[in-house]
């Protein structure tokens, strides 16, 4: 991981490496060896250092030139293990960008790598997709969906009001609808980590 920029930003700040280390509560050898890239910076400490040096993650890792602050990068998940809180899944693959406005309202994002092809062809593997996190969603929406505590998985939401039942609907027809009850959403159990709100392509 290139962290070059760490240094480019501080200095354009006007700070040294002490007062740095002091104002997001580490040791000066510690984020010496961050912007010598001996050691990765962890996401809370990174999202600390691009508030402080007004500059995007993306920038400070030598991910991209761009320093527009309106956006913030969020991470691309490979996988997320069921029971496991979102701020600590490791499996970080990427990070992309998103405008800094969709975080209005106290809004959360994340972002997770499509893998199979239960979603094909609307989804493909290897996608990325913007996942606005909420416990809650409106039939049709795509989600991300736990189920029966595997990892997370993606699929349209249809939901029965008058059941109170949920329908897992793949978009490839080679894979059945599965749908659970008001109990089996309880003791299976089904909950919704949250809703796609954007699908990213990149072009082989």
């Amino acid at each position: 991981m290139a962290m070059n920029n760490l240094k480019t930003a501080r200095k354009a700040a006007g700070l040294t490496q002490a007062e740095v280390a002091a104002q997001i509560g580490i040791s000066q050898n510690a984020y010496s060896y961050w912007e010598n890239g001996k050691v990765k910076i962890d996401n809370e400490s990174l999202v600390k250092l691009a508030r402080l040096f007004g500059k995007t993650t993306d920038y400070l890792m030598g991910i991209t030139e761009h320093t527009d602050i309106s956006v913030v990068s969020i991470p691309v998940l490979g996988a997320i293990p069921a029971g496991i809180p979102l701020e600590a899944v490791e499996d970080i693959i990427d990070y992309e960008e998103i405008p800094r406005s969709m975080l209005s309202g106290g809004k959360e994002y994340f972002a997770l790598q499509v893998k199979g092809d239960s979603m094909y062809p609307e989804f493909l593997q290897g996608d990325t997709v913007i996942v606005r996190k909420t416990p809650v969603c409106e039939s049709g929406d795509v989600c991300v969906v736990y189920v029966n505590g595997y990892d997370a998985t993606l699929k349209r939401v249809r939901l029965n009001n008058e059941e109170r039942s949920i329908t897992l609907v793949p978009v490839n027809p080679a894979y059945p609808p599965r749908t659970y009850t008001q109990e089996e959403i309880v003791s299976v159990p089904v909950s919704i980590a949250g809703v796609v709100v954007e699908l990213r392509r990149k072009v082989k």
